[in-house]
């Protein structure tokens, strides 16, 4: 069984998450720790509960969620995993962070992608790779269907969407992916987002005023 922690980091308080099971191994999914007193209730959090990191993923690469990227290969030799569409996106990390004025050690390329339905095997769960570009082009949201919830990224929040105005986004894309993609999940899954809340793929079907 997986539990997750989340975190609300950086400038954009985006979301980082730790999914950690009953053997104590852990994956971090989109690290955005952006000092040192973020990076050390990260890892205060991971020492205190005596887990072993395993896996580094990313849902997407904007620069909110990949800040803690390098710290994460320095500290616990983990590489992130995305997409391999979120290459140009990773790429443009230097040059976003200079347009928000935020410190950014680069992260590490990555050496393995994840393909769209790609299982992700971990202790006894699983994490299904869900392809859900339109807020970037290679946006990944990861299932579980044993646990029941998704973390989804910036493709779906508590009543909102994921922006499609950044470079490699498509507004018709990314409704195409929330329709098809993760509001075809069951009704009841829990969503991890990005940003904010989370939510209810049931309650979002219903209420969200942006996915008629």
């Amino acid at each position: 069984m997986l539990s997750v922690k989340s975190f609300a980091f950086n400038p954009f308080q985006e979301n980082t998450y730790i999914l950690f099971n009953e053997f104590k191994e852990c994956i971090i999914i989109d690290p955005g720790m952006f000092n040192a007193h973020e990076e050390m209730e990260f890892s205060a959090f991971i020492a205190d509960n005596q887990l072993t990191p395993k896996l580094l993923l990313n849902t997407h690469c904007h620069i909110d969620h990949i800040l803690g990227n390098y710290y994460c290969f320095q500290k616990y030799q983990l590489i992130t995993q995305c997409h391999l569409n979120e290459m140009p996106v990773l790429a443009m990390g230097k040059a976003t962070a200079s347009v928000y004025e935020v410190g950014y050690a680069e992260s590490p390329k990555p050496v393995k992608w994840i393909a769209d339905n790609e299982i992700i095997k971990f202790g006894n769960d699983t994490l299904q790779a869900i392809y859900t570009p339109g807020h970037s082009p290679g946006s990944l949201s990861f299932y579980s269907v044993e646990n029941n919830f998704v973390i989804s990224g910036d493709v779906l929040f508590y009543q909102s969407i994921g922006r499609a105005d950044l470079p490699g986004g498509d507004f018709a894309t990314l409704i195409h992916s929330i329709k098809t993609r993760l509001f075809t999940l069951p009704e009841e899954t829990k969503v991890y987002s990005g940003h904010g809340p989370a939510t209810i793929i049931g309650h979002e079907k219903v209420y969200n005023p942006y996915v008629g």
